[in-house]
């Protein structure tokens, strides 16, 4: 960007050609007269370039006083530039990974392939939010702290299974209790838990809603997601004799209880029956936990007045050269 901070000085401008006009009749006034017979032959002399040159010098002063004059304006170029002040939200995933995730009820795979896939979708969704993700089955376990590399979190959701079977169980409380201790010594201005599961509180040592009011304490929202379909769901089983074979288990979701811990920590409860539903609780927990990103957009200025000025007495010093030495006049 481009601007005189004094424009009112440009108008000394109109000072030029007034000088130009004063000096040309100026010049022809002082010019003298031989009167001659005939002048035909002195016009097919050529003019030399030191005529030339002395005939046009004055320009060079009328420059100077022009690159004074836009001096005196103060130009100035400018930049734009941004500051972004970012208040970031720290988010942990707490995702069941028990044997009933592996029901066949969610598309492409299962509840667990499903539930990591969307999981994945929201957190390339998110810019300047530290994510974290806690994994519980009979036990919690915290599989990743919070981190801005992504690329990390989503390495490790690949890889993230089902839970062994000498831990298998749905321990909600320790699993929201892990996240909650991620979370609690954070400094962000929002901390989250989106917890996900399929089943009920049948395992681990910590109370669901003692953890939520622990939560709380800590200014820690809970969203809550019950996924599964309605009814019965299959349930893959490998058996001994017969293979691979499918089981129909009833689908059992705590509903009351996910709901408690969400009104406790004034999150919300949402219950996902199918894949694109729950890319759609997703994508509402996306819009109701936005960053709030201020943008303060200024203008730098820096001062030009020196360039138009050494400018001039380049103009100014070239002038003096030339009359005192290529087009000097003799006496």
């Amino acid at each position: 960007m481009f601007r005189f901070a004094n424009p009112e000085y440009l108008f000394l401008l109109i000072i030029i050609p007034l000088i130009a006009v004063y000096y040309l009749r100026r010049q022809r006034r002082l010019s003298g007269h031989v009167k001659f017979s005939t002048l035909r032959h002195l016009k097919k002399v050529p003019r030399t370039l030191k005529q030339t040159l002395r005939r046009y010098l004055f320009l060079l002063r009328l420059g100077v006083l022009a690159l004074l004059i836009l001096g005196l304006a103060r130009p100035q170029s400018g930049s734009k530039q941004e500051e972004i002040i970012t208040e970031g939200i720290d988010i942990v995933l707490a995702l069941d990974v028990s044997s009933s995730m592996l029901a066949e009820d969610f598309r492409p795979e299962n509840r667990l392939g499903a539930s990591k896939e969307v999981a994945k979708e929201f957190v390339e969704g998110r810019t300047n939010d530290p994510i974290g993700m806690v994994v519980f089955a009979g036990e919690a376990f915290s599989q990743c702290p919070l981190t801005l590399d992504y690329g990390v979190l989503m390495q490790i959701m690949d890889q993230t299974d089902i839970a062994p079977s000498e831990w298998d169980g749905t321990a909600i409380g320790n699993g929201l209790a892990t996240a909650v201790a991620r979370l609690k010594d954070s400094k962000a201005k929002s901390k989250v838990v989106i917890l996900l599961t399929d089943g009920e509180n049948n395992a681990g040592e910590v109370d669901p809603v003692t953890a939520a009011q622990v939560a709380q304490t800590f200014d820690i929202r809970v969203y809550t997601i019950g996924v599964g379909s309605r009814g019965t769901a299959p349930i893959p089983r490998v058996d001994p004799l017969f293979g691979k074979r499918y089981v129909q288990v009833p689908v059992s979701i705590d509903e009351d209880l996910l709901k408690r811990i969400a009104a406790i920590t004034e999150g919300q409860y949402f219950r996902a029956t199918n894949t694109e539903k729950l890319r759609e609780i997703y994508a509402q927990i996306d819009e109701l936990e936005k960053t709030k990103i201020e943008v303060k957009e200024f203008t730098k200025y820096s001062e030009l007045f020196i360039n138009y000025a050494g400018a001039a007495l380049l103009l100014l010093l070239l002038e003096v050269l030339l009359m005192n030495t290529y087009l000097r006049k003799l006496p």
